[in-house]
C-alpha cells in the first residue's frame, strides 16, 4: 500500500485528507508539526508528502530544505493558505514539486497525489512514452538512464527530484527543438497548472545549476527569448 505523510496543524485538515485518502487506497500517516513531520518522512519514508506551509516548530519551507539537503527526495506537495507567489516560488526552489492553495477540494488534491505518484513511480503509460530511451540518451557529458531513473553529468550522479528528471528528459528526447512553457507545463506536469510558466522558469534554473559549467552562459539548456527553451549538444571548443 503507498504510505503518503500529511503535515498540518489544523485537525479538520488532518482528518479530512487522511479520510479522502485511505478512501483511495492510500495508507496515511499525519503529523501536525514541522518537526514531527520531518522525523516521520525520515523513519517512515513514505511515497509521497503533503506539507503545509505554516507550521509550529519548523514551517514547511524549512521542513522541505531539510530533508532535500538530507537527500530525501520524495515527491512533496505543498499546502499555502497564501495566495502569494514568493511562498509558492520559494518552495519550489527548495525542492517542493507542487503546490496547492487552500480552500481546496479533497477530490482534487487525491488528484494531484495520484499524478504526482503516477509520474514519480514511472507508470505504466509513462513507461511506454520512454520505451524508445531503454539504454540511455547522451548529450555532451550528460548521459540519462531512463529505465534507471538515474542522469549523469562529468560522470557524477545527479540529485534529481521526479520533475527535474522528467523535464530533462523530455528536454533530452527533444534535443534542438525549441519547447514553450506551456508545452513543458502540458508534458511534464501533465494537468492544467492554472498558466502558471514559473513553475517550468523555477526548474529549469535548478537543471541548470546541476548541468552547467556556467548557469550565466549555458551552453546545453538554452533560453529563447519570447518561446520558451532548448536543449542542445554543446558545441565544441
Amino acid at each position: 500500500m503507498t504510505r503518503v505523510l500529511v503535515v498540518d496543524d489544523e485537525q479538520s485538515i488532518l482528518t479530512l485528507l487522511q479520510y479522502n485518502l485511505e478512501q483511495s487506497g492510500y495508507e496515511v500517516l499525519t503529523a501536525m508539526d514541522g518537526e514531527a513531520g520531518e522525523l516521520l518522512a525520515l523513519e517512515k519514508e513514505p511515497e509521497l508528502i503533503i506539507l503545509d506551509l505554516m507550521l509550529p516548530k519548523l514551517d514547511g519551507i524549512e521542513v522541505c530544505k531539510r530533508l532535500r539537503q538530507q537527500r530525501v527526495m520524495t515527491p512533496i506537495l505543498m499546502l499555502t493558505a497564501k495566495d502569494d507567489e514568493f511562498d509558492k516560488i520559494l518552495g519550489l526552489e527548495l525542492g517542493a514539486d507542487d503546490y496547492m492553495t487552500k480552500p481546496f477540494s479533497p477530490r482534487e488534491v487525491v488528484a494531484r497525489v495520484k499524478a504526482i505518484l503516477r509520474r514519480s513511480k514511472l507508470m505504466p503509460e509513462t513507461q511506454r512514452d520512454l520505451e524508445e530511451d531503454k539504454d540511455q540518451i547522451r548529450i555532451g557529458d550528460l548521459k540519462i538512464l531512463v529505465e534507471n531513473y538515474e542522469a549523469y553529468f562529468l560522470g557524477n550522479l545527479l540529485e534529481l527530484t521526479p520533475k527535474e528528471f522528467e523535464l530533462l528528459v523530455y528536454l533530452a528526447k527533444n534535443k534542438g527543438r525549441v519547447l514553450t512553457r506551456d508545452q513543458l507545463l502540458s508534458a511534464v506536469w501533465k494537468y492544467d497548472f492554472a498558466g502558471d510558466s514559473r513553475i517550468v522558469d523555477v526548474h529549469i534554473s535548478h537543471l541548470r545549476d546541476k548541468i552547467e559549467k556556467n548557469t550565466k552562459k549555458p551552453v546545453y539548456i538554452k533560453t529563447i527569448r519570447g518561446l520558451g527553451y532548448k536543449l542542445e549538444e554543446p558545441k565544441k571548443a
